[in-house]
């Protein structure tokens, strides 16, 4: 089933629990190469969608390949080719970044250099410290660089910005863009939606459970929900018009007013109001992560 341009494969893939569906027949792939993001509300199915895909999760139907394996048989070999950076991190504070690194290289066959590895998350200065000492963004950085000493050729990367502050983010980026230039395949989820839009390539938007667009950044949500609005006062009332050619309409607004319009404004629809558009409020009582991890603790 899986090609060699394709490091995941899912068709139709469901996940219940008991009368609820939590994915609900979902199909997409990732390239080799590529950065995808999975996108939608709390609750939508990421979290499950991503579990089943690292093998953290049986799944109810349908088919998933990674790295040409059924994850949820996947063993040590197939875990060595793949890195997760989680939400939060487990690791113990009590030990060096250096120590750290070290001890998580020793598990894979062909591990990355240690101290290129720390160069390359920008903790050169702080190797040798404790990582409980370390500020909230640098522990992030020490959690992919866990993610990423195992040489990866696919890297999970659930929400990894959450509570960074703008600087912090962009210099995540940097590293995430290196990354991406030595080939690694990566799956991102995030609610940062411009974070999505920097980085990813294309990007899957789920709610409720199925996927209700695929496609390249710039053209999620179609042609239509891209093109730009036109506002203006004219004669003390608000007007607004769509139009592919914003500039035309503005010249035609001058020539026939003598004047450019009070309050003109040209918006070009971002990523967030397409995704907006595409999600809406209808989805807004589907149930957390927290509680989809309860159910399945008590089946």
């Amino acid at each position: 089933m899986t090609t060699p341009k394709n490091v995941v494969e899912v068709r139709d893939l469901r996940k219940t629990y008991g009368d609820f569906t939590a994915v609900d027949g979902i199909t997409f792939d990732i390239h080799r190469g590529e950065t995808f993001a999975l996108l939608g509300p709390n609750g939508a199915g990421k979290s499950t969608t991503i579990e089943i895909l690292e093998g953290y999760r049986d799944r109810t139907s349908g088919d998933a390949r990674v790295l040409g394996t059924d994850p949820g048989r996947g063993g040590l070999d197939w875990k060595a080719r793949i890195g997760i950076v989680l939400q939060s991190s487990g690791e113990s504070g009590n030990v060096t970044v250096a120590e750290q690194l070290r001890h998580f290289a020793a598990l894979y066959p062909n591990p990355r250099d240690v101290d290129e590895v720390i160069a390359a998350v920008g903790l050169e200065e702080k190797a040798g410290s404790l990582i409980r000492k370390l500020s909230g963004g640098q522990r992030r950085r020490v959690d992919v660089a866990v993610g990423i000493v195992g040489a990866p050729e696919l890297l999970f990367l659930d929400e990894p910005t959450t509570g960074f502050d703008p600087e912090a983010r962009r210099s995540f980026w940097k590293l995430i863009r290196t990354l991406q230039s030595e080939g690694t395949s990566i799956l991102l989820t995030t609610h940062y939606l411009d974070e999505a839009a920097q980085l990813g390539d294309r990007a899957g938007i789920i709610a409720g459970g199925r996927m209700v667009d695929l496609a390249p950044i710039d053209e999620i949500g179609g042609r239509e929900s891209r093109v730009p609005l036109v506002r203006w006062l004219e004669n003390g009332e608000r007007r607004e018009q769509r139009t592919t050619t914003p500039a035309t309409l503005v010249t035609e607004l001058v020539n026939r007013l003598g004047a450019e319009p009070g309050s003109l404004e040209v918006i070009r629809p971002s990523l967030e109001d397409v995704y907006l558009d595409l999600v809406g409020h209808e989805h807004a009582s589907d149930l957390s992560a927290d509680e989809l991890n309860e159910t399945e603790a008590a089946r």
